[in-house]
């Protein structure tokens, strides 16, 4: 006897959109979670809650021309789709493309979403037309940030679960899926003892008991691999180098990728593991929450960016441009981390850390605290990382500057010499006197500023990184930091999971990060900003709505 219609294993965001899609068509819905109801909502609670919208009214406002062509010619630069398992990939990135173009917008306006009016400019690309990056801003910030974009979903979801539509079972980790006759009909597993640890934090996976549930159709929306780094190392890229030796963790440690494993012992074909998003910009987290937590700086486009030995990165390597090209030639330096160096005047405007718990103005929508960002100081919360984060080397001059870096090095990384790192420094500093000028990271960052979002929050008047009046000098130690899986379950437009000679597995549906966010790798080689919880919204909707109709 079935347990529900439906089986979601996974309550981030793209298990509660599937949920409430599914049961909003009549289905009902078994929900279920290793961790505890404490981290429903998932890695999504932690985002900085940026959604990829095209040709929006907040674009318009701000005198941003896009449109649908000019988001899928970006699309497909970025992801330089060139493999025969691309086709559902690119398929539904062409119907996610629609879709933020489309209605996305207005769906979630209507649950009661809103966005922060300035339209950020994320991953500005390579400096190709036909390249990787976004040719305009398209980086909606929600208004609440993470848990913002979580709470319409978690509303819909306890609203049906009060009405006994969807049961919760939490502290269920699933071992396997349940296959009779080639369908996938249910899940089993362990029940783990109580956690009451705080969201994020790890907890016990002590099993106290066995489950069996049964369904008509299973949904996975499990995740990613970013929590577990010698996984990441694993399926690590030789496009991308060799893997890092150490990196921070952008994900909790249940950021497994357990299922992709078991659903794939059931016959579900995973392709592009080998795609995988992680970042540049990392900094050990002076408070964690997680182990080896990790924050990410969004950065403006000012700091100076240096390699471990003090070279100064090449164009298009500058901060914000291009995440995974950046990556790739830190990777040839043969050291996990690199250095920014910038001044007082760049971090007041240009700091931003990623997560809600690093943004509490726009989490905690306080516009008193959102308005304070336009006026002189760093955001506390970067201000605490200045104070507190081992990390930062804050400096009066270039040569204690120079002495504080060494001291944080890496023991078998060549010291930077203060002779060096001036003569670059003042080379730099002189094309700022002009207008116009032949350093193409100064011309970007005048670029930057014709853009009035820009010019208003995210980018510092250009100076000279040594005048006095803009210091003190400041050098951060940057770290890899481990994130997304781009790759997965390779799903049909329905999210239906397909088996190896390309027929789809009867009742196995997958959505969000273990799906790559839509067939299996939507974003190919690379990621536009805005697309991870968009892609979880989206593949959630479409499996939710098409296990419904399956089921009925």
């Amino acid at each position: 006897m079935a347990d529900a219609d439906i089986i979601v294993v996974g309550a981030g965001l793209a298990g509660l959109v599937a949920a409430a899609e599914a049961t909003d068509a009549g289905r009902s819905v078994v929900l279920v979670e290793q961790e505890g109801e404490q981290s429903l909502g998932g890695q999504a609670f932690w985002s900085l809650g940026g959604l990829f919208f095209v040709d929006s009214p907040e674009q318009r406002r701000m005198g941003i021309k896009d449109s649908r062509e000019l988001a899928w010619q970006d699309w497909l630069g970025s992801a330089r789709f060139d493999r025969e398992e691309d086709r559902w990939p690119r398929a539904w990135a062409e119907a996610y493309v629609d879709f933020a173009a489309g209605e996305k917008r207005a769906w979630l306006r209507g649950m009661g979403h809103r966005v922060f009016p300035l339209v950020g400019w994320a991953e500005r690309g390579d400096g190709r037309a036909d390249g990787h990056g976004n040719s305009v801003p398209r980086f909606h910030i929600t208004w609440g940030t993470g848990p913002g974009v979580i709470a319409p979903f978690e509303r819909r979801v306890r609203a049906h679960s009060g009405s006994g539509r969807i049961r919760f079972a939490f502290r269920h980790r699933v071992d396997a899926l349940i296959v009779d006759d080639g369908a996938v009909i249910g899940v089993r597993g362990q029940v783990l003892e109580p956690a009451a640890e705080d969201r994020g934090r790890p907890t016990s996976r002590i099993a106290v008991d066995d489950f069996e549930l049964r369904a008509q159709a299973v949904i996975v929306t499990s995740g990613g691999i970013g929590g577990d780094h010698d996984l990441v190392r694993k399926v690590w890229p030789a496009r991308l180098g060799t893997p890092p030796r150490t990196m921070v963790a952008g994900v909790p440690a249940y950021v497994d990728g357990r299922m992709l494993g078991i659903s794939e012992a059931a016959g579900a074909r995973v392709i592009n593991p080998d795609r995988m998003w992680h970042y540049v910009e990392g900094l050990r987290n002076w408070d964690p929450i997680w182990d080896d937590h990790g924050i990410r700086i969004l950065p403006g486009p000012s700091s100076l960016w240096l390699d471990a030995t003090g070279k100064r990165l090449p164009a298009p390597y500058f901060p914000g441009f291009d995440t995974l090209g950046t990556l790739r030639h830190l990777r040839r330096t043969g050291y996990d981390y690199s250095w920014f160096v910038l001044t007082q005047k760049i971090i007041e405007k240009e700091f931003a850390l990623s997560g809600s718990e690093q943004n509490p103005d726009l989490t905690g929508k306080d516009i008193k605290l959102v308005l304070s960002r336009v006026r002189g100081g760093a955001p506390a919360p970067v201000e605490a990382f200045k104070r507190h984060g081992a990390d930062f080397v804050v400096a009066g001059d270039l040569t204690e500057l120079v002495a504080g870096m060494n001291k944080l090095a890496d023991p078998d990384a060549p010291a930077i010499e203060e002779p060096a790192l001036r003569t670059l420094i003042e080379a730099r500093d002189r094309e700022i006197g002009n207008t116009f000028t032949k350093d193409a990271q100064v011309t970007a960052i005048r670029g930057a500023r014709n853009y009035r979002g820009d010019k208003l929050s995210r980018v510092a008047t250009p100076h000279k990184l040594l005048d006095p009046k803009a210091g003190p000098l400041i050098a951060v130690r940057l770290h890899i930091l481990s994130r997304k899986t781009l790759g997965g379950l390779e799903s049909d437009l329905d999210g239906r999971c397909l088996r190896a000679d390309g027929s789809p597995l009867p009742g196995l549906y997958a959505a969000g990060e273990v799906n790559g966010f839509g067939g299996g790798g939507m974003m190919g080689y690379n990621a536009l900003e805005g697309t991870f919880l968009g892609g979880c919204l989206f593949s959630g909707r479409v499996a939710g709505r098409a296990a419904a109709r399956a089921v009925g």
